[in-house]
């Protein structure tokens, strides 16, 4: 589509003009984004865009309403408050909301066009009418993609129609990681933070695109900004991480996630927000990188923050994330006899329920106790019965995706476990490797996995222990490919290539485990090991 000569020197001309916001005492980036309010409405419409680019919904939404009060006519204010409302990569969507916000504005599409004085701002609108419109999530993201798509074309100089249309092709994925989607989304913000290096949602959208082992060193440069672009959000200090923990970078993880999830106690604290207003998402990361790095008294401390959040607002996602983060701590530091594995969290959500049935049925077999874990194989089967039968969970779709996949694994890998320990090794085998099938279909789980034992990492332990180190050897190559450095993998390779009689393959792999373990607790297990082995160089 041509660009009319006339409207792209108006927009160039507009948009030359610059125009950035600044929270006092904290930054958030820098966008030209061009609007027709009067100026004390833009200023808050302006800092409202900022926020939205970082996903700080709340905070966002707060100031397109400011901006409507400012100006109760201005159409993109009613746009950016209806945005809030979509959370793309978080397969979240408040229809209802979103709908009463437009038709604040206008009571009709044609009566909120006319609010729109220009035409890229009714293609504004057209989009979120197109967001917002009946139909399925999917159906609504496709068709939010194309206008914005159309918007972009006809006014490429429009760097945030520029990132929001990326933005909206990875919310056409519905949370699966397609590659040909993300890299064409890449490939338009890699422009925009190109001609504008200060952008949040470019640099934000750049990490989001390549948040994979394989992808990770490209979204590199901008992990290494997007905090330093706007340090005033939570969610960007955190977002970095994705592209450190894609990589194994578990010193960097951790500084990540430690300045995230201050950022968020102290925003709670400053409007006297509940503990819900914490960034539990902030924390589960910051322990598993405390865990990694063997940093398991740290860890500890971490999830006794999460006890207290819970405890004082027990809502469904802090029990949630308590739940995950007693799974990875168990799981992780093998401290099955401890005072964490002794508590359990209350739920309604069957993906919680099946998160704590496993980790409480490796507790139970870690301890000898193999009814109990054949009693928590029963529970979960018990509850894919219900799932089955139309009961499933309302989580059952969230922020990584579909969870009943997850279950189903977490179900067999018990299984295998009690197989194994019944001295079925074959059969154990069996199911494990249906398990490690499984989870290879799906896409790659950034951040700590919700399959909390990775399945090549549990199938070559079991190998391993079986005395087949060769086969035991690729499994953990598998699962390092999956989730680079992480310390159990690290440690089982070393083991296996040790056991093969692979010298150097043992080495390296001990090098790279002491690197991980360079802060760790002088107790953690195989750390001893680890210091032993000789380095390579010295070899």
């Amino acid at each position: 589509m041509k660009v009319p000569r006339a409207a792209s020197l108006l927009l160039a001309l507009a948009l030359a003009a610059g125009v950035s916001a600044q929270e006092p005492g904290g930054d958030l980036g820098h966008i030209d984004f061009a609007t027709s309010g009067q100026p004390a409405a833009q200023a808050h419409f302006l800092r409202g865009a900022l926020l939205l680019h970082s996903f700080e919904y709340d905070d966002a939404a707060e100031e397109f309403r400011q901006a409507q009060k400012v100006e109760p006519g201005f159409a993109m204010a009613y746009w950016g408050e209806a945005m809030t409302c979509n959370h793309p990569l978080w397969m979240e969507r408040d229809r209802d909301a979103a709908r009463k916000v437009i038709e604040r504005l206008g009571p009709t599409p044609q009566a909120r066009q006319a609010k729109a004085p220009t035409r890229r701002e009714k293609m504004y609108l057209e989009a979120v009418e197109a967001l917002y419109a009946e139909g399925d999530k999917a159906e609504r993201d496709r068709a939010y993609a194309e206008v914005m798509g159309r918007l972009h074309e006809e006014f490429p100089e429009d760097l945030d129609a520029a990132s929001l249309y990326a933005l909206a092709l990875l919310g056409t994925c519905e949370g699966r990681r397609d590659f040909a989607t993300y890299m064409r989304a890449a490939a338009i913000v890699e422009e925009v933070f190109a001609r504008n290096p200060r952008h949040p949602g470019a640099a934000h959208y750049l990490i989001h695109c390549y948040d994979d082992p394989i992808h990770a060193p490209l979204g590199m440069r901008a992990a290494r900004v997007y905090a330093k672009i706007a340090p005033a959000a939570t969610h960007a200090l955190h977002m970095p991480s994705h592209i450190f923990l894609a990589s194994g970078m578990w010193d960097a993880v951790a500084a990540s996630n430690e300045a995230s999830w201050k950022a968020s106690v102290d925003r709670a604290r400053r409007l006297s927000l509940s503990a819900d207003a914490h960034s539990f998402h902030a924390l589960s990361w910051l322990e598993y990188a405390y865990l990694q790095q063997g940093r398991y008294a740290d860890a500890r401390k971490t999830l006794a923050l999460m006890e207290e959040d819970a405890a004082a607002t027990g809502s469904k996602s802090a029990r949630a994330s308590l739940a995950a983060m007693r799974a990875a701590y168990l799981v992780e530091s093998g401290q099955w006899k401890g005072d964490v594995a002794g508590r359990h969290v209350d739920a309604d959500d069957l993906w919680v329920r099946d998160r704590n049935a496993f980790v409480d049925g490796i507790a139970a077999l870690e301890t000898g106790d193999r009814a109990g874990a054949e009693k928590a194989l029963a529970k979960m089967a018990a509850r894919k019965e219900d799932a089955a039968g139309g009961h499933a969970h309302p989580g059952a779709v969230s922020y990584r995706g579909a969870r009943p996949d997850v279950d189903a694994v977490l179900r067999q890998e018990l299984e295998a476990r009690i197989l194994f320990s019944q001295g079925k090794t074959e059969q154990a085998l069996a199911v494990a490797k249906k398990a490690a099938e499984a989870e290879d279909t799906m896409s790659f789980d950034f951040g700590p996995p919700d399959i909390v034992k990775p399945t090549h990492e549990l199938l070559g332990e079991m190998l391993l222990a079986s005395n087949r180190a060769s086969e035991a050897r690729k499994q953990f190559e598998a699962s390092l490919a999956r989730a680079p450095r992480r310390a159990l993998s690290l440690l089982g390779l070393a083991r296996a290539a040790s056991k093969e009689g692979d010298a150097a393959a043992a080495g390296k792999a001990y090098d790279e485990l002491r690197e991980v373990w360079a802060r760790a607790d002088a107790d953690v297990p195989g750390l001893e090991e680890a210091r032993r082995a000789a380095p390579v160089a010295a070899r």
